[in-house]
């Protein structure tokens, strides 16, 4: 006779993994991060760039 197993809660685990590996790399990259963003929002948002293109 084989053993059913229940696997409802299997989903829920590997998400709740899975969102503190994310967790953990965005702290340990925190820095690298910002400045990264900081950079992109300055190119998108530079006054020069889009009048240059025009």
């Amino acid at each position: 006779m084989k053993k059913v197993r229940n696997k409802k809660g299997m989903g829920t685990v590997e998400i709740v993994i899975i969102i503190a590996v994310l967790v953990t790399l965005a702290l340990i990259f925190r820095e690298s991060l910002i400045s990264y963003g900081k950079k992109v929002m300055d190119y998108c948002f530079d006054d020069n760039k889009v009048i240059g293109s025009l």
